[in-house]
């Protein structure tokens, strides 16, 4: 046998060395030293766990030990020096060996291979580095019996989201399950003469590759070098394991209704694509609440629920909650979905700090949907559950069906098309008013833009409306129940011109805008047909434009008006963003429905418009408002902003709506008056603060809430500390003293997790 044939050989068992070594024996070590032409990168300690980025990354994917190639990567050797003994049966290089292949690269002082024995072994400031940023060290590598079994000593890893791993010895053995001695692990910055802010040590830890478990003996969590935590044995899935049944970690929980309270976690693996998550409350002063989420996935769809349920031992009443969606597509047309939110009573949610605890209303709602080229077709069914105390009480409604279809036809003469739309729907309550609408509405739209720039649309609609009103509580306190119709033909021309002024750095639009409708007087028989969907009785800069104001059907746009506007905005690189619009209607009719008192004679309404500024990165602002017409006083004001830099920033938020009187029953509001205020400060690199205060400004009112939040942050651990008091009744039956507070606390570590109390 010559030379060439053993350099050929020597090459291709260290090409079946490197596919075999990388990530088996990858993690260890707190070394300062920094990843070969790696940028650093802030990271994050509190993001979602990634397996790739966990100390047992150590042991290797089954995927990537399962992988059959197809064909022998090219390998790239370089050495100063190679040596073929034929009397040893070994093949060594030395100096600066490289070998490279596929995306691997070993750096070594030395490399032999022993051919008789099949043993290889690199020796010397051994380096391996992967493609994906993972770099490991090692002062001794060694791999025999076809490189089933190896062992590395003092080994040290920098993994490529910058956490470090060390281990005095790594075995692999035949069965390819792995052992690690003195295991330590960090992804915190570390010194040479300080310990980093904490660490997880370890006697050994085995991973079983059968089981796909990780065992780890003595285990040790420092914080600066001290242990806070010890456990002589525990073990868990290794990061190939998506899901397995067993306990989750328990959460602590606090809070002026359930007083101290511990929630465990038990995740049950019924199948692959089905699961269910049993988590019940263990309180102390209301004893036991049961809670889970269940999981399903299939093919065409989904679905998830999640509840909890308790008797009050105070008043030996039930309360619970339900929230679930679902969707499934039936066909290549038709999808159902569910969505589901309902809670005994408007307290519950606040009082276990459950989502959607701030709504005011819980709304359940069942669909199916069809969709075919310019068809669209619907059938629903709602339910509503009011939870805010600061409401009126209202009967709950259900409504039960709605259905929808509409149709657009293809493009005709000159761009026109023709919309049809039907609706039904049907409310019904126990104890008040019910009805049932059917409504039919054809529309023809023409779209046309001039020569100079003008855009045009003309639509003409016709609106019909059949009613069986049952029990209906009229403006005039008096009842009625019978059938009602009418019919609503409309006719609306928009125009609109925009003109543009552009500078190397900026960009200015100026667009003038009127909107004129006709439309008969009257004809909305409010004494007949109660409001359901047409609650947006306000005129404000979403809705002066538009042809048809209303969001529902209930009530008809009625009366012919103009509506002018202006919108103005400019984009620069220098200048930011900015924006404003201003508008009025004039109506021709004083029997004009929308946003009208009754009696009211005025022909021209109250100004509406916005206003926004976005100048710099340290200054955000939106502002909407409607002004009187005559004396220019505010009737509804919305205000938010930011301003600041990290350092000190704050974020102010208000709003003032003026009383008015009713339409209905149903339609009627207080002023509001409502002021918000937040304040975050960057005190330090690590350290931040937040307070925040909402204020009702109204006759009688006060703070409604107020809290903060203090925020410890860095490279590997996040601690918060937040406090929240809620200043209101809304717990009168279950809480006697009113109000309410929460506290919690959250320890997040970087790759491990982490734990909060309420």
């Amino acid at each position: 046998m010559n030379k060439s044939f053993f350099k050929s050989l020597f090459l291709m068992v260290a090409g079946c060395f490197l596919t075999e070594t990388p990530a088996a024996l990858a993690q260890l070590y707190m070394d300062a030293g920094t990843l070969p032409n790696n940028d650093k990168k802030k990271i994050s300690p509190y993001v979602a766990i990634d397996p790739e980025k966990n100390i047992t990354n150590v042991f290797p994917s089954a995927e990537k030990n399962n992988k059959i190639e197809t064909e022998t990567p090219e390998i790239y050797f370089s050495a100063d020096e190679l040596e073929d003994n034929q009397d040893l049966e070994t093949i060594t290089a030395s100096g600066n060996v490289n070998i490279i292949r596929k995306n691997l690269s070993l750096i070594a002082d030395k490399v032999i291979y022993n051919q008789k024995d099949d043993i290889i072994t690199a020796v010397g400031n051994v380096t391996l580095v992967e493609k994906d940023g993972n770099v490991m060290f090692s002062d001794y590598v060694v791999l025999s019996d076809k490189m089933s079994r190896g062992e590395m000593q003092n080994i040290k890893v920098i993994m490529k989201d910058e956490t470090r791993m060390a281990a005095r010895k790594v075995r692999q053995l035949k069965n390819k399950n792995k052992i690690l001695d003195q295991v330590v692990y960090s992804p915190c910055n570390v010194c040479q003469t300080t310990d980093p802010l904490w660490q997880l040590k370890a006697r050994q830890v085995k991973h079983d590759a059968a089981s796909q478990d990780v065992y780890y003996k003595d285990a040790f969590l420092e914080v600066k070098g001290v242990p806070v935590f010890y456990t002589p044995f525990f073990s868990h899935p290794d990061p190939q394991v998506t899901r397995r049944t067993g306990f989750l970690p328990p959460k602590l929980s606090s809070n002026s209704y359930l007083g101290a309270a511990l929630q465990p976690n038990y995740f049950w693996d019924i199948s692959d694509n089905e699961d269910f998550l049993f988590s019940p409350i263990l309180s102390s002063d209301k004893g036991l609440i049961l809670g889970g989420t269940y999981k399903k996935y299939f093919s065409r769809g989904d679905f998830n629920f999640s509840g909890t349920i308790m008797t009050d031992k105070d008043n030996d009443e039930n309360r619970g909650n339900l929230f679930g969606t679902a969707r499934y597509e039936i066909n290549d047309f038709w999808l159902a979905d569910l969505d589901i939110n309902y809670a005994s009573d408007g307290a519950y949610l606040k009082d276990l700090s459950l989502p959607k605890k701030d709504d005011a209303w819980l709304t359940s709602r069942a669909r199916m949907q069809g969709f075919d080229n310019r068809n669209y077709a619907a059938i629903e069914a709602y339910y509503y559950k009011q939870i805010s105390s600061s409401l009126i009480k209202y009967d709950k409604p259900y409504v039960v069906p709605v259905f929808t279809y509409e149709n657009l036809s293809e493009p005709g003469a000159y761009g026109s098309y023709s919309k049809t739309t039907f609706d039904f729907a049907s409310v019904y309550r126990e104890q008040d008013d019910s009805s049932q609408r059917a409504t039919m509405i054809n529309s023809w739209v023409l779209p046309y833009t001039s020569p100079y720039g003008e855009k045009y649309r003309m639509v003409a609609s016709l609106k019909s409306d059949l009613y069986y009103v049952d029990n209906y509580l009229n403006p005039q306190d008096e009842i009625y129940t019978g059938s009602v119709g009418r019919m609503m033909p409309q006719v609306g021309l928009e125009w609109k011109l925009p003109f543009v002024r552009a500078t190397e750095s900026s960009r200015q639009i100026l667009e003038p805008t009127v909107v004129a409708v006709a439309a008969p007087n009257g004809g909305n028989k409010i004494n007949k047909i109660p409001n359901e969907d047409s609650m947006n009785i306000e005129l404000d800069d979403t809705n002066v434009l538009d042809l048809d104001r209303y969001a529902g059907y209930d009530r008809n746009d009625t009366g012919s008006r103009v509506s002018y506007g202006l919108n103005w905005s400019s984009y620069g690189d220098i200048t930011g963003r900015s924006s404003a619009f201003i508008a009025q209607s004039y109506y021709f009719d004083s029997d004009e429905s929308f946003s009208r008192s009754i009696g009211t004679k005025e022909r021209f309404s109250d100004y509406v418009g916005r206003i926004y500024a976005n100048p710099h990165k340290y200054l955000d602002l939106n502002y909407r408002f409607r002004m009187d017409k005559d004396n220019f006083e505010m009737q509804y004001s919305e205000l938010s902003t930011s301003i600041g830099p990290e350092i000190f920033s704050s974020y102010i938020s208000y709003i003032y709506l003026q009383g008015k009187g009713r339409e209905t029953i149903k339609e009627g509001y207080n002023e509001r008056k409502e002021l918000y205020l937040a304040f975050k400060s960057k005190l330090t690199k690590d350290w931040s603060i937040e307070v925040f205060d909402r204020i009702d400004l109204a006759p009688n009112g006060g703070t409604l809430e107020y809290g903060g939040n203090i925020i410890y942050e860095d490279e590997c651990l996040k601690l918060i500390t937040s406090l929240r008091k809620y200043n209101s009744n809304y717990n009168e039956e279950y809480d006697s003293d009113g109000g309410n507070y929460e506290i919690s606390f959250s320890f997040l570590l970087k790759t491990l997790g982490g734990f909060g109390s309420n």
